[in-house]
């Protein structure tokens, strides 16, 4: 029969199994362990961020031919909704105003 004991005076914690008990310390990092715990939660983020962010940025290229080939057959004026007009660039002049 397995059985958990937790004394808080002492912050250990005592396991009961088959009438055995095994005492476990509490772990404190310190030192090196510490800054290679939280070095490698670090890296794991970075790792995770560089083929979401860092690779899209370096080498547009490659993101631009796949949206072209995914588009192809898209006239975006047809299916813009509610009769708005297609992005453009904001500083340059509208064309389809006479002024």
């Amino acid at each position: 029969m397995k059985q958990v004991e937790v004394n808080l005076r002492r912050t250990q914690v005592v396991f009961t199994i088959n009438r055995v008990d095994f005492a476990m310390a509490p772990t404190v990092l310190k030192g090196k362990n510490y800054a290679l715990l939280v070095g490698g939660i670090v890296g794991f983020i970075a790792l995770a961020c560089y083929p979401i962010i860092v690779h899209p940025m370096l080498y547009p290229e490659e993101y631009k031919k796949v949206q072209q080939m995914n588009r192809a057959g898209i006239k975006q004026e047809e299916i813009q909704p509610g009769n708005m007009r297609v992005w453009s660039d904001p500083f340059k002049p509208r064309e389809d105003i006479k002024r």
